[in-house]
């Protein structure tokens, strides 16, 4: 498959970062290409946190797919992983945690491929490639 289907291919997604361009670009290409019926969006790792808490419950209202930057102020990526460790098995079992960031280092794109909870590690911008990319790679999960 090389297109997006005109139907979204996911229900919801959640966008974690810090930077207000990068969150509108990531979400308006995904509301674009019809990749998800719903976005939501946060700007930090502590209020992504809080969501996913409070959705401990009911896993079809948790996000399928979330967007993870690295670089954030107070708790970057790799903190907010540490603490999704702890999370409810419910919510590990329904999110695909996709590392999303303009980070060249080599140490990052290691610990990304490293950590268990990270599906897939992409650069920014979020495009429609990327998209497609995604889909097909969670086509086979």
């Amino acid at each position: 498959m090389d297109e997006l289907n005109h139907t979204p291919c996911y229900k919801k997604v959640m966008i974690i970062d810090d930077n207000e361009i990068d969150r509108y670009i990531a979400s308006r290409n995904i509301k674009k290409y019809d990749f998800a019926e719903e976005v939501i969006l946060k700007e930090s790792a502590n209020v992504a946190l809080d969501y996913l808490k409070s959705l401990a419950g009911t896993s079809e209202d948790l996000p399928q797919l979330i967007f993870l930057d690295i670089r954030m102020p107070e708790k970057d990526g790799f903190d907010f992983l540490k603490e999704y460790e702890m999370l409810p098995e419910l919510i590990k079992k329904s999110c695909i945690i996709l590392m999303l960031s303009t980070s060249l280092s080599p140490d990052d794109h290691e610990r990304a491929k490293h950590n268990k909870y990270v599906s897939k590690f992409l650069n920014k911008p979020l495009d429609k490639e990327k998209l497609i990319q995604i889909k097909e790679f969670t086509d086979y999960r």
